[in-house]
């Protein structure tokens, strides 16, 4: 029960902190994915076509992440469930996006294999916190 009207807190902590290791997680996989596309246009035979569109797709992973990260975060820590919802339905074409650069990219090199399976991990997780933290926010929003 809260005291002197005061709301009680109802974000989660640990999805705070998936959040957290995610990000860090994704711009070290970034950084790796772009050293490794160098290594790749350098080392394989790789159409300009097909490393463009790599590349391409890599910066709308950027970009998408970037949003659904601070959608997640800024959600979670004011407690708003739509925001939280708008980042659990960006998680849907980051994992896409992860499983194409995981399996149906041109070159899939294992340090790729190992860092998108890493990733997909994060966002299980993340999408089950997601998840149950709305449900946490919409029940908590009824008295």
């Amino acid at each position: 029960m809260a005291a002197y009207g005061r709301q009680p807190v109802l974000s989660s902590t640990s999805l705070q902190i998936l959040f957290y290791l995610n990000g860090w997680y994704f711009a070290a996989f970034f950084i790796a994915e772009c050293l490794m596309f160098v290594y790749k246009g350098v080392l394989l035979p790789y159409t300009q076509a097909n490393l463009t569109l790599d590349v391409v797709l890599l910066l709308l992973f950027l970009g998408l992440e970037i949003l659904r990260l601070f959608y997640g975060w800024k959600g979670n820590l004011c407690q708003r469930s739509l925001a939280l919802f708008v980042s659990v339905c960006v998680l849907v074409p980051c994992a896409v996006l992860s499983v194409y650069y995981l399996i149906l990219q041109t070159f899939v090199l294992r340090l790729e294999f190992v860092l998108n399976a890493v990733l997909l991990c994060f966002y299980g997780l993340e999408l089950v916190l997601g998840l149950m933290t709305i449900s946490v926010f919409l029940r908590g929003n009824i008295y």
